[in-house]
């Protein structure tokens, strides 16, 4: 269970994750020559709005593209996603903004009771991720103390610019440059602006994912192919960051 403030980078933390599993798994398992089914070893799955357990299953049939009717029932779907999740070879199984669930209500709990049934009938680890899930109701009540009794907390917070004589935010910035694929740009431009990029981000890894993401593609379009401080200052990013960055003061009327 990675839980975390806003704009931590829980999501950007989860596809990484399984990005690296699929990568691994297709280096041990390449699919035969000529093969038309490779093997899915990850899942990624989004809890819908005011989710009940049949449209999170169905969200759960769409991934894997497994055709679903308006007449079928909850159970039907689940037989078919069971088999059929099985069948790809499905290993990892994410499941984001697991904070909209509400055990405490109806809906919720039926919806609680499918996560429970899945994890136990697929052949497949579990990661789940939410906004301060420790906060919700996700872990009160029978069903809550059940998900609590079979998840590992992992409290995903703003990375700290410094620890001890490493700095994990300076390393961020270096695998994410790394990915840049802009034909200008000077490796290890970036980093060097780490302390600028901490204070304007607070160290949340969503918020520097996408100011950085938004300054390629300005780089892309003004055809300069590099990214520079004066390109990073000017991009808007979430209000939270934005709110940190430059704190608006309220001057009172007198």
């Amino acid at each position: 269970m990675v839980t975390g403030p806003a704009a931590a980078g829980k999501t950007t933390a989860l596809l990484n994750v399984g990005r690296t599993c699929h990568l691994a798994h297709t280096r041990k398992n390449p699919p035969p020559p000529g093969s038309a089914h490779a093997a899915v070893p990850v899942a990624y799955v989004l809890v819908p709005p005011g989710a009940t357990a049949k449209t999170l299953i169905t969200e759960f049939a769409r991934y894997l593209g497994i055709p679903v009717t308006a007449r079928m029932t909850q159970t039907q779907i689940t037989e078919a996603v069971c088999h059929t999740y099985t069948q790809a070879g499905v290993q990892l199984v994410m499941i984001d903004e697991i904070h909209r669930l509400n055990p405490r209500t109806t809906t919720g709990a039926q919806t609680a009771d499918l996560l429970k049934d899945l994890s136990e009938r697929l052949p497949a680890t579990f990661v789940y991720a939410g906004i301060n899930v420790t906060d919700t109701p996700l872990f009160t009540g029978t069903r809550g103390a059940q998900l609590a009794g079979r998840a590992t907390l992992v409290d995903c917070g703003p990375l700290s610019a410094r620890h001890g004589k490493r700095e994990p935010f300076r390393d961020v910035i270096t695998d994410i440059e790394n990915a840049l694929d802009l034909q200008q740009h000077k490796p290890g431009t970036l980093p060097r602006h780490a302390p600028y990029l901490h204070q304007r981000t607070a160290g949340r890894i969503g918020s520097l994912t996408r100011l950085i993401r938004q300054a390629a593609i300005t780089a892309i379009h003004d055809g300069t192919e590099r990214i520079t401080k004066t390109t990073l200052d000017t991009i808007r990013l979430d209000h939270l960051a934005e709110t940190h960055h430059r704190p608006h003061t309220r001057t009172r009327s007198r």
